[in-house]
């Protein structure tokens, strides 16, 4: 391929990728504020049980249960 025609079929290349991934304006990520990825300290006092089933975020506890630090790691917790 000619040195020339390079430049242009990168950049065709390019925005035929942003066009596949829904432009550039699009790739924001939705905010929840309710939803927070932070894990903080557990609220409560667990039991010695839940040590057993660690969690690295709250989409992978239950439902009513938030992953949180506790003295042996992250766990789930209910939060009622």
């Amino acid at each position: 391929m000619a040195p020339q025609a390079l430049l242009p079929t990168l950049l065709l290349c390019l925005l035929l990728l942003l066009q596949a991934q829904g432009g550039p304006h699009r790739r924001k990520r939705i905010q929840n504020p309710q939803l927070s990825t932070e894990i903080k300290e557990c609220e409560k006092r667990i039991q010695v049980h839940l040590c057993r089933h660690p969690c690295k975020h709250h989409r992978e506890c239950q439902a009513n249960n938030v992953c949180c630090l506790s003295f042996c790691g992250s766990v789930c917790m209910n939060v009622l």
